[in-house]
């Protein structure tokens, strides 16, 4: 189980410096192309909006693989996108190539976090899990900020093409270390378990949790930089290093939460978003300080991405049989997290508002993620407060008693003299 784990976090890795990296190498991107860096802005939102298609959707397509083909094969589309983005000659073909890249990203840890999961076994799902999406986090730790030096010395193109190696060492990994989990139920039957479990309100109440709760982070990670450069004093070097402190407590967060979700699920994600509030809040006074802000910001990625694990293990809970499909569209609900969250904090900053606005619009997000949790932990305990029905046991036979009739001995005739 460590190798394929292993294998599964090297894929997360390359997945999530794909993500974020862009961000780092924009400026460089947008003069090579020719473009405003808004218009060069469309690179991330084609790679969000291809997770937000290809998650649902390739699950679906791949419902009749193996989970390791559908892990190979994602990471092959992946790993291809990421290499015709090296080749882009615009803008424009750029945005498509992202988006290519961007489908698989959702089915890739769908099916992943089913393996890991499956491999651990129970009291030990959560921890699988977030070990995988460890190499989701050490990207912002150290993907992101090597690539990002990387693109503004030699250029973006070279970044991905560091990239696009990443993915295929992933790809022969899982190859090589995932072990075959056999092939799921033959013919429609697949596609319909997987489509059911979402007549559930719980699967749907958890992924608008996520939505939300994390929409909250994403509106202060978003606009991090500025603040950190204009409010705490920072210079943009110092920042490179403060976003790698945020990418440590991301990591810290995701390993706490996964040993969380194994213990307790539904406290866990009240523990995550009531954290969440509250340190998106503080970071409002905190920021104004270079050393509080910086502790701030450790804390900021430690309970944003405790909320991770948790969710992926709580979805996966109330998908029932077929948790494939829930879990990708958790990776969608998360790049819509980031959509919403980057969308208000620009609201209100355009506003007139302020850089600290974005912090009070992620108290506001995580505060309606509470609500929603609220809701979910009721609906768990109105279905637990319903009694199963009783079935009377069928009578059993009357079976009549076997009466053994013994021989009547009838008297023998003695012949009598005469």
């Amino acid at each position: 189980m460590p190798f394929a784990l292993v294998a599964l976090a090297v894929g997360a890795f390359g997945i999530g410096t794909a993500e974020f990296v862009m961000m780092g190498v924009l400026p460089q991107a947008a003069a090579e192309l020719g473009v405003s860096i808004p218009t060069a802005g469309n690179l991330i939102s084609g790679y969000a909006l291809g997770v937000v298609v290809g998650a649902p959707a390739l699950t679906l397509l791949g419902a009749r693989l193996s989970r390791k083909t559908m892990l190979v094969l994602t990471m092959g589309l992946f790993t291809a996108g990421n290499a015709l983005f090296v080749l882009a000659p615009s803008a424009e073909v750029g945005v498509a190539f992202r988006f290519l890249t961007g489908l698989p990203h959702g089915a890739f840890f769908g099916a992943g976090a089913v393996v890991a999961a499956s491999m651990a076994g129970p009291g030990n799902r959560a921890k699988a899990v977030s070990m995988m999406f460890m190499g989701l986090t050490l990207a912002n730790v150290v993907g992101v900020p090597l690539g990002t030096l990387l693109g503004q010395q030699f250029g973006w193109r070279a970044t991905f093409v560091v990239v696009a190696a990443i993915g295929a060492a992933g790809v022969a990994a899982l190859a090589r270390l995932v072990p075959d989990q056999g092939r799921p139920a033959a013919g429609g039957s697949a596609v319909r378990e997987q489509l059911a479990a979402f007549r559930s309100p719980q699967v749907w109440l958890a992924l608008a949790i996520v939505t939300f709760g994390l929409g909250g982070t994403f509106a202060v990670l978003s606009y991090l930089t500025p603040i950190l450069t204009d409010v705490s004093g920072y210079s943009p070097t110092a920042v490179t290093l403060l976003l790698a402190l945020a990418g440590l407590g991301m990591t810290a967060g995701n390993f706490i939460g996964g040993r969380i979700a194994d213990k307790a699920v539904m406290p866990g994600v009240f523990a995550a978003l009531v954290g969440v509030a509250a340190v998106l809040g503080l970071f409002t006074v905190t920021s104004g300080n270079k050393v509080t802000a910086a502790v701030t910001v450790f804390a900021i990625g430690a309970v944003g991405f405790m909320v991770a694990p948790i969710m992926q293990a709580l979805v996966m809970d109330k998908a029932g049989g077929a948790p494939s499909l829930v879990s990708a569209a958790l990776q969608s609900a998360f790049n819509i997290a980031n959509s919403i969250g980057a969308y208000a904090g620009g609201l209100v900053i355009a506003g007139g508002l302020g850089l600290l606005a974005p912090n009070l619009v992620g108290v506001g997000l995580a505060a309606i993620g509470i609500a929603l949790a609220a809701a979910l932990a009721g609906v768990d305990r109105k279905r637990q407060a319903v009694p199963e029905p009783v079935v009377d046991p069928a009578p059993e036979p009357v079976v009549e008693p076997v009466v053994e009739h013994q021989p009547v001995e009838r008297p023998v005739a003695v012949p009598v003299a005469a």
